[in-house]
């Protein structure tokens, strides 16, 4: 998701291994650790010393010899150069499961992403609150939008809706898309869409088993 918001010059594959560098990161900071190594981090990601080194080397982060890294200093340079530290607005485009899940997750703030709202065409749903955030009907989304400049949604309704609903928010100003559905949409060009595909990874993580 985050090739989004990120300079375009870092490749996705190294925005995905720097969050994880940031996981890791927040759990030695829990533990007390000042320092840390690259070998450190390459052995429990099981990769070569020598990537997470080049990796860093984007962040501009030079660590100390036979020492390592300074642990909350490489933290907030990941965070300054994914553009953690800026939160970014979104709504949630469907109230069901999926969507009342990722509602529920706390930890999105985190990484700079603010869920305020979600949206659904579900009377028995509109009004109810998830987490303290409001479920509105889908038909206020334009208005909604140009009020609170949010520019990205979060799109989880069934796949046979998918196409249509894009087209409603595209309409409604919004220009950034994180699509969990199982549908590849047809969009402008200047619309951007992250398809978070959940059964790719799971077959990728699977087809060896």
């Amino acid at each position: 998701m985050y090739n989004i918001f990120m300079n375009k010059k870092i490749s996705e594959k190294v925005i995905n291994r720097l969050t994880l560098y940031h996981c890791i990161l927040q759990d030695f900071i829990s533990k007390g650790n000042e320092y840390i190594s690259s070998k450190q981090i390459a052995t429990l990601l099981k990769i070569d010393d020598s990537q997470v080194r080049k990796d860093i080397n984007f962040l501009n982060n030079s660590g100390k010899s036979r020492v390592g890294y300074y642990v909350k200093e490489l933290k907030k340079s990941i965070e300054t150069t994914l553009g953690f530290a800026k939160t970014k607005n979104a709504y949630i485009i469907g109230a069901g499961n999926l969507g009342m899940a990722l509602a529920k997750y706390d930890n999105f703030i985190s990484y700079g992403l603010n869920i305020t709202t979600l949206f659904d065409n579900d009377k028995a749903k509109i009004g109810k609150e998830i987490n303290n955030k409001k479920i509105l009907d889908i038909k206020t989304l334009p208005k909604f939008t140009k009020e609170h400049g949010v520019e990205i949604a979060i799109l989880t309704v069934p796949g046979k809706y998918a196409q249509e609903t894009a087209e409603f928010i595209i309409k409604s100003n919004i220009k950034y898309i994180w699509n969990f559905t199982p549908t590849v949409l047809d969009v402008p060009e200047d619309i951007q869409v992250w398809n978070e595909n959940l059964m790719g990874n799971f077959l990728q993580f699977t087809y060896n088993i």
